[in-house]
């Protein structure tokens, strides 16, 4: 069995200030094969839309710089110049033809390779995976969400429909998928033909749940003192809702003036934004009480929210949730919207509201910003029991399906030296508990 590890989105992050979420999971693939060149090829898209290999110490060495540069932020301008030197290095690499060829030559003489993309990266390219699987790999993709086609209202018109592409090629092309939750799992099936084309069966989907990177020290300066505050943290963007938050804290500084709670909102500015923005860079009464932080570093992510009364993520739609992962493990509690895929990840925890019910949400920042608050008191308590979304138990579900789909393909007593447990770098946080393989047509 050997692993063909798209990685077309590593090269691309290093020119980007701030990592996504998708960004992490692809780094946290990558790093989960570092130690094993033998049995994982790391592959990139070239410029003329095909694949090829690129050599591992180059990907484990980019990877190395993001990590260092991810958790220090503007400080790491040293790390981010190696992280985009490497890739550099690496996209040039891909304009020969030995890549190409070392690609050809590995896919022709192993037996039951699978092609693993994670980052939906050229997932609407068809000819590309297909000419994959005509080399004898079988596909396997980890889809994240179908938001642009379930809420193509919070979506760029032109990534709704090559979302639409992408679905449909996972549904005609894919012989094993990975979810991140259950809540995607349901979704994608509404999307997913019961018969494939030309009645090809449904391939078996597993739900993976994202583990967590583990964050640097919380540092001693940069946390606001003396007023109450609360964090929210994504990309700022429509289905985000922060214009709920903005309202209510334009509410909060006409009632309550300097003595009103603040809000930090921590996340680079997106698409289609523009109320949001000209309300942060323009509203008087915000300026006082609001701070945008954007995108910073992953040390002061911690914090940030460390310190906070509570996440606040009144979002609408969601794949998975990280930034309500990421809060409950460093012990803050949450005030999120009630979806499918945030209670999957919080459980009992967090207090859930309608992302409509604006004086729900008055009702609740004021109370959590009480020295003494039994509402976040009993949620400090319920949160004592829950434990966070951990790397191994993800691995350990993906490990699973591509046994499955290699039991398939050779005899099932064949041992497969890649499956065996790997001790990952310090990526993860301690187990939530496994993750269960939804059955293939399960509801």
């Amino acid at each position: 069995m050997h692993v063909f590890l798209d990685v077309s989105r590593l090269l691309l992050c290093a020119m980007r200030p701030a990592p996504t979420g998708i960004d992490r999971v692809e780094l946290a693939y990558a790093r989960r094969w570092a130690n094993h060149p033998e049995t994982c090829t790391y592959v990139a898209g070239n410029a003329w839309g095909g694949l090829a290999a690129v050599p591992h110490a180059g990907i484990d060495r980019l990877g190395l710089a993001l990590e260092e540069a991810w958790a220090a932020g503007p400080m790491a301008s040293r790390a981010l110049d190696r992280a985009r030197a490497e890739a550099l290095r690496l996209h040039a690499m891909l304009l020969t033809g030995a890549g190409r060829a070392r690609l050809h030559q590995q896919a022709r003489a192993t037996q039951n390779g699978i092609y693993l993309l994670v980052s939906h990266q050229a997932l609407e390219n068809p000819r590309r995976i297909a000419f994959l699987r005509s080399l004898g790999l079988a596909f396997v993709p980890l889809v994240h969400d179908v938001i642009p086609i379930t809420h193509p209202e919070y979506t760029r018109p032109s990534q709704v429909a090559k979302h639409a592409r992408r679905i449909a090629n996972t549904a005609a092309l894919a012989d094993g998928i990975i979810v991140n939750s259950a809540a995607t799992a349901a979704a994608l099936l509404d999307h997913l033909p019961r018969s494939g084309k030309h009645g090809r069966p449904l391939p078996p989907i597993s739900v993976a749940r994202l583990g967590l990177v583990q964050r640097p020290p919380v540092p001693q300066g940069g946390v606001p003192q003396g007023a109450p505050y609360f964090v929210a943290l994504g990309s700022i963007e429509p289905r985000k809702n922060h214009t709920l938050l903005l309202n209510l804290w334009r509410d909060l500084a006409e009632a309550m003036g300097p003595a009103a709670p603040r809000l930090i909102i921590i996340g680079r500015r997106s698409f289609d934004s523009e109320s949001i923005m000209a309300a942060l860079d323009r509203s008087p009464p915000l300026a006082a009480l609001v701070q945008e932080a954007g995108a910073v570093a992953d040390s002061q992510v911690t914090a940030l929210l460390t310190g906070a009364r509570a996440l606040l993520f009144p979002t609408f739609a969601e794949g998975f949730g990280l930034p309500l992962a990421e809060a409950l493990a460093l012990g803050t509690p949450a005030i999120v919207s009630d979806v499918a895929a945030l209670r999957e990840v919080g459980g009992a925890v967090p207090e859930y509201l309608n992302p409509l019910d604006g004086l729900g949400w008055r009702e609740a920042v004021l109370h959590y910003a009480q020295p003494q608050s039994p509402r976040r008191d009993a949620q400090l308590a319920r949160l004592r029991g829950w434990q966070p979304p951990d790397w191994h138990q993800h691995f350990a579900v993906v490990d699973a399906l591509l046994d499955q789909l290699a039991a398939g393909r050779q005899p099932a007593t064949r041992r497969l030296p890649w499956g065996a447990p790997v001790a990952l770098p310090p990526l993860a946080q301690p187990p939530l508990g496994a993750s269960l393989p939804l059955a293939p047509g399960a509801r």
